[in-house]
C-alpha cells in the first residue's frame, strides 16, 4: 500500500514522502496514529493544502523536544531494585519502569520514546537512548541498585558483584600464588 507521510518515521522517509509499506503496518500503525495518509489523488491535494501547516507544528514539536533534550542529555535516574548476591535483578526494568522513572523526576516521557532492545535484568549504570522526537535523541543513565548507598558506590565505580564486595574478602587466589618458587626447585632435584 502506499502511503503519504505526515512526518518523518525513522526507516522509513521523510515528511511528504510517498511510500510503499506493508498493508498491516499502514492499517495497524501509521493511518490509526495519524503518521500516513493514503496516497491517492483526493489525499495528495488535502495534504497540499494541509503541508504548511503540518510542516509548522513538526517544528513546533522539535523545538520543545531539543529543550527537553538539552535538559535530560547526560542526567542519571536511580531505580532500587531487588537483585541476587551475582547481581541479576528478581525481574527486570523495562521502557515503562524507565517511562515512570523519568516522569517521577518531572519530564513528561511516554515508554515509547524509550529505545531498549532487551530488558534490563542485571545492576549497574545503564546508558539508554530516548527519542523525543524523529529528530532528536537524548542518553541518560539509569543507576540500577539494591540501595540508594549500593547507588552511590556504583557512581563512584565500585563493582558491586564482586566476591570482595559482596562478602568483604578478596577473590581467590591464583593456582601458582599457592606454590613457593623453592618448593618446585625441591621437586624437580
Amino acid at each position: 500500500m502506499e502511503v503519504i507521510l505526515l512526518e518523518r518515521i525513522s526507516r522509513l522517509g521523510q515528511m511528504g514522502e510517498t511510500v510503499k509499506v506493508k498493508d498491516g503496518f499502514a492499517r495497524n500503525f501509521l493511518l490509526p496514529q495519524g503518521k500516513a495518509l493514503r496516497a491517492n489523488e483526493a489525499n495528495k491535494k488535502k495534504f497540499e493544502g494541509q503541508r504548511a501547516q503540518l510542516e509548522a507544528r513538526n517544528l513546533e514539536r522539535k523545538t520543545e523536544a531539543q529543550a527537553i533534550a538539552e535538559k535530560l542529555d547526560g542526567k542519571s535516574f536511580v531505580a532500587v531494585r531487588s537483585a541476587g548476591e551475582t547481581g541479576q535483578l528478581y525481574g527486570s526494568v523495562s521502557t515503562r519502569d524507565i517511562a515512570d522513572l523519568i516522569t517521577a523526576e518531572g519530564f513528561s516521557i511516554n515508554r515509547n520514546q524509550v529505545e531498549l532492545n532487551t530488558p534490563i535484568k542485571t545492576i549497574g549504570l545503564h546508558k539508554i537512548v530516548l527519542t523525543l522526537h524523529p529528530e532528536v535523541e537524548a542518553t541518560v543513565t539509569i543507576n540500577i541498585a539494591r540501595t540508594a548507598d549500593e547507588a552511590e558506590r556504583q557512581v563512584k565505580g565500585e563493582d558491586l558483584t564482586s566476591a570482595e564486595a559482596i562478602y568483604g574478602i578478596e577473590e581467590a587466589p591464583l593456582a601458582d600464588e599457592f606454590f613457593d618458587e623453592d618448593e618446585e626447585g625441591e621437586e624437580n632435584a
